[in-house]
Order: structure tokens, then C-alpha cells, then sequence
């Protein structure tokens, strides 16, 4: 049981990480009929939707795209911001379709800022109570270590919900801006259901990682 545990918690997420970067890279060399680059998908969407106040800009790495809603700024990976693919099409509208959740007070985009304190401080200490309570067989203290834990994946559950809910909201957008064809569009659903799939396999890793040391901890008692 303990075998296949770990080999759930090791290869689902390695296989959706394998899947999105592959799904990622083929839609990256379709050029969109458009040719929009990601950087004026996202103003269009934005001014559309009245966030004038949210600035577009180019970060550094790869897949690391993202909105800050501290500063109100749409953050493109270079190969995003520049490019003029289906996936720079489709990532840069999910983007643009946080910075609209924030404006409208999306529950869970608002629950998931809210908590991220609190859990960030948790998931970093947690392994480390759990490793000094089995160190000391202190088991109440694993257990307390393994409830910290419990909150990182707390904060997973409630990101599927903000993700999903962007990509719709993306889908959307395209749509009312009529800047991708059916195929593109295709294309597009196929690059933000893979990327999708990570944060499902995230949780399930993580819920299965929870379980594991749960039954460690029951061996041990």
C-alpha cells in the first residue's frame, strides 16, 4: 500500500506536468489568425472590461504566467507577451480572467488571498513538527503537523474553483472580442484544460501524501 501511495504522489503530477508543457509547446508554434501577440490580447480584454488600471507586463521563466492582485498587474512569460500563438491567446486571456475576478470580488479569489498567510507559514513548519514528532515518538505533535499540512491542500481545493472559473471567463472574453477562430478556440481549451489538470493533480498528490502519513502515524500509535 505504501509503494503505490508513493507512486501516486510521484507520477500523476510529473505525468500532467509532461502533459501541459507538451500541450503548451505544440500550440506555442500555431501562430493565431489574429496575429495578436499575448501582451495585446490581454490589454484588449482588459480595456474591454474597464481595468485600465491594470498594467501588462513581461516577467522572466517559463509557464510563469500570472495576475497580482496586490499590484494589479497581468504578469506574460516572454515567449506569452511577444508571441502571437494559440497559447499566448489562451494564457493571456486566463490571466485577464483573474484580474476580472478581482474586480468583481470573486469569493474564492478573495477566501484563497485571504488564507494564503496563514497557510504559506503552516506548510513551511509543518514537515518539520512532523519530522521531530516521530523523531521523539511525540504522535500527538505529528498529528498536529499533519493538520498544518492539511491546510496546504485546503488551499489547493480552493484554487481549482479560481482556475476554473478564469478559463471560463477567458472563453468569454475571446468570444465577445471575436479574435480566435473555431479552431483556435479548440486550441485554446485544450491549452487551459491541461494546465487545469496540474492543479487537479496537485491535490491529489498532496491528499494522497496527507493519507500516507496518516497511516504512518496510525502504525507508529
Amino acid at each position: 500500500m505504501d509503494l503505490l501511495l508513493i507512486i501516486i504522489i510521484l507520477v500523476v503530477p510529473f505525468i500532467a506536468d509532461i502533459f501541459v508543457k507538451t500541450t503548451y509547446r505544440k500550440y506555442l508554434k500555431i501562430e493565431n489568425n489574429k496575429r495578436l501577440t499575448g501582451q495585446e490580447v490581454a490589454r484588449k480584454i482588459l480595456d474591454k472590461n474597464g481595468l485600465d488600471n491594470v498594467y501588462v507586463v513581461e516577467t522572466g521563466g517559463f509557464l510563469s504566467d500570472h495576475y497580482d492582485p496586490k499590484r494589479k498587474v497581468v504578469r506574460l512569460s516572454h515567449a506569452v507577451y511577444t508571441g502571437q500563438s494559440v497559447a499566448s491567446l489562451a494564457i493571456a486571456s486566463h490571466e485577464c480572467g483573474h484580474a476580472i475576478q478581482d474586480k468583481e470580488g470573486y469569493f474564492f479569489l478573495k477566501l484563497r488571498s485571504f488564507i494564503y498567510p496563514v497557510v504559506n507559514i503552516a506548510t513551511s513548519i509543518s514537515y518539520y513538527i512532523i519530522l521531530i514528532g516521530f523523531i521523539f515518538e511525540l504522535l500527538d505533535l505529528v498529528y498536529v503537523g499533519i493538520a498544518l499540512t492539511s491546510l496546504g491542500l485546503l488551499f489547493q481545493i480552493i484554487t481549482l474553483p479560481v482556475e476554473f472559473n478564469a478559463s471560463k471567463r477567458a472563453g468569454k472574453e475571446i468570444d465577445k472580442l471575436k479574435i480566435a477562430s473555431l479552431d483556435e478556440k479548440k486550441g485554446v481549451k485544450k491549452v487551459l484544460t491541461s494546465a487545469a489538470f496540474t492543479y487537479v493533480a496537485g491535490v491529489l498528490a498532496s491528499a494522497v501524501q496527507i493519507l500516507r502519513l496518516l497511516f504512518i502515524a496510525s502504525d507508529r500509535d
